[in-house]
């Protein structure tokens, strides 16, 4: 999808009220549904930052006055509150690793003192000596421990952790040509699409600029953009969010898209072709909407039988050509006379090329001159016409070259 390169002049009036009334409407339930936690979660830090200072003003920690107390009171609670931020992005498996790299390294540094204790060294030098060797015990086995967690296999613990899902495999965040394609709803709507869907901030502006767009076409496909998102942000089984993160040293939309990948450990939902070739150099995991499709494409085998409509004649002598409903193309040998016809063909071979697929068959026109109804006598196929308009749904078959019987 080519990315606008400047702002688009805006709209008349009309038009322009007419999509401001729909934009506020974009994912407001997700952020609505968020309220009550935020601000829980705001309150409880309130309430453990005025006891942090409390303690620090009454205890007085390293004999300073009160005033000094509660502000170590205070930088205590907000280190400790972005430790929390940290740890609530961090998988389960990294924190039960830290979790053991950690007891593993205290119980190190533990018997490492026992051998102190037997030592001549004196006793300031020995305390010295037993807190460094805890501290870095402790601070290698919690940071080893975090990066070996991943290893862990937590169905063998009976399934007691096994509910967790990963979160790098259930965030995908959506490209501006897939919103507009429009084709990631109905995926979405078939399940195929889970987890929790990230829809960036510039992602919404350039959906924006293209539905502000003086060209009645862009202007078009914005507004179908729009829409595609409304109806993905109400899909029970989805969690819509929005992402604020911005990159103001990069330029173009798909070099940002890539960094927020990064960033969030994500993969990208996207039908851009130079985008899927550049994130996947980087080592970013793409979900390509249009090799899906390829990909469910039904197979077609030489020798099966199958019914299409002759829409045009082809390049060759005496040939059709036919569409299937995925847009693959059919080139019918025989045809040339049945276009605007639906008919029977043969599939004589199948070529798959860069631009796609391609069905070669065969239309045998005398087994459509020559038709039996089965369970009928002979004497009652042989008035054929009449079967055949009531088979082909009213449509009149040529005349056939032989009289009927029972006319004279």
């Amino acid at each position: 999808m080519q990315r606008p390169s400047s702002v688009p002049s805006r709209p008349p009036a009309g038009a322009s009220s007419e999509h401001t009334s729909q934009k506020p409407v974009i994912l407001s339930r997700n952020q609505q549904d968020s309220v009550g936690t935020f601000w829980d979660m705001v309150a409880v830090r309130l309430v453990f930052t005025m006891v942090c200072v409390a303690a620090g003003y009454h205890f007085r920690p390293f004999s300073v006055s009160k005033e000094y107390g509660s502000l170590a009171g205070l930088f205590f609670a907000l280190a400790v509150i972005l430790f929390e931020v940290r740890l609530r992005k961090a998988s389960l498996r990294r924190l039960i690793g830290a979790v053991i790299g950690s007891i593993l390294g205290i119980l190190g540094a533990y018997l490492s003192s026992l051998i102190l204790t037997h030592t001549s060294m004196p006793e300031s030098t020995r305390s010295f000596f037993s807190l460094a060797i805890f501290l870095v015990m402790f601070y290698i086995g919690l940071i080893l421990g975090a990066n070996k967690g991943d290893m862990l296999n937590l169905q063998a613990f009976g399934g007691v952790f096994g509910s967790e899902r990963s979160t790098k495999h259930s965030l995908k965040i959506l490209d501006t040509s897939v919103i507009i394609d429009g084709r990631v709803a109905d995926i979405a709507d078939a399940q195929f699409l889970d987890g929790t869907v990230i829809i960036p901030q510039f992602v919404l502006r350039e959906l924006q600029l293209v539905a502000d767009s003086a060209d009645p076409l862009k202007r078009q496909r914005g507004r179908r953009g729009l829409e595609v998102l409304q109806r993905i942000q109400k899909m029970a089984h989805l969690d819509v969010q929005i992402a604020e993160d911005d990159f103001q040293q990069v330029a173009e939309v798909d070099m940002k898209l890539i960094e927020l990948a990064k960033r969030y450990d994500a993969k990208i939902v996207t039908n851009d072709f130079n985008l899927n070739k550049v994130a996947t150099l980087q080592g970013i995991e793409i979900m390509n909407v249009n090799q899906l499709a390829n990909a469910l494409k039904p197979v077609v085998l030489p020798g099966e039988a199958m019914r299409v409509f002759i829409l045009r004649e082809g390049k060759e002598y005496n040939q059709g050509v036919a569409y299937l409903d995925d847009g693959t193309m059919v080139v019918v040998d025989g045809a040339r006379k049945m276009i605007n016809k639906t008919v029977d063909i043969i599939v004589t071979s199948v070529h798959q090329t860069t631009a796609g697929k391609m069905i070669f068959g065969r239309y045998d026109e005398r087994g459509e001159q020559t038709p039996r109804v089965a369970g009928l006598p002979s004497s009652e196929a042989q008035t054929g016409p009449r079967a055949m308009e009531a088979n082909a749904g009213g449509e009149r078959p040529p005349r056939p070259l032989y009289p009927e019987s029972g006319r004279s």
